[in-house]
C-alpha cells in the first residue's frame, strides 16, 4: 500500500495522482548507451561505465518508486525519498498557491517543478513532476470544491 493510500483519514478519498516524468532515467541510459560504446570500442573501461549506468539508474528507479504526488479531497500529500524522506501535507484550505515552473526542455516533453505555498509561509519544491500543470489544476479544482462546502 502506497504512503498517500496509508494516510487517508476516514472520509477521504484520492482524487488525483502525480507522478516522477520519465526523464529522470535519461542520465543511466546515457550512461548505459556509452558503457555499450566504450566496450565495443575501447574494452577495460566499459565495465567501469556499466556499473556506473546501473548505479544511477537503480538511484532513479528507487526515487521514481518512493515519490508520491496526490490530491486527496481535503489535502495535498507529497512524499519524496526511501530512506531520507521529505513529505508535505497540506490541508487545502490552507493552501495560498502551487506554482509550476519550466525550462525549455520541461516545456518539450511535459515536466517541471511544483512549489506547494502553505499559510505561515511554508514553501516545498518538488522537481522533475509529469504534467505539473495538470497537478495544480486539479489541485484548484479541488480547493474550489473545499470553500464552496464552507
Amino acid at each position: 500500500m502506497s504512503y498517500i493510500e496509508n494516510n487517508l483519514v476516514t472520509g477521504e478519498t484520492l482524487v488525483h495522482r502525480g507522478r516522477l516524468h520519465w526523464v529522470i532515467f535519461l542520465w543511466p541510459i546515457i550512461w548505459l548507451l556509452v558503457a555499450i560504446g566504450s566496450a565495443i570500442y575501447i574494452g577495460k573501461y566499459g565495465l567501469l561505465v556499466l556499473i556506473l549506468a546501473v548505479i544511477t539508474g537503480l538511484a532513479s528507479f528507487i526515487r521514481y518508486k518512493t515519490s508520491e504526488f496526490g490530491i486527496i479531497s481535503k489535502r495535498v500529500i507529497v512524499k519524496v525519498g526511501f530512506i531520507r524522506i521529505n513529505s508535505i501535507e497540506v490541508l487545502l484550505n490552507k493552501v495560498e498557491g502551487i506554482q509550476v515552473n519550466q525550462d525549455i526542455p520541461g516545456r518539450i516533453l511535459g515536466y517541471g517543478s511544483i512549489t506547494v505555498t502553505g499559510t505561515g509561509g511554508t514553501r516545498d519544491p518538488f522537481h522533475t513532476i509529469a504534467a505539473p500543470f495538470e497537478f495544480r489544476k486539479r489541485a484548484q479544482e479541488q480547493i474550489a470544491k473545499v470553500q464552496d462546502l464552507q
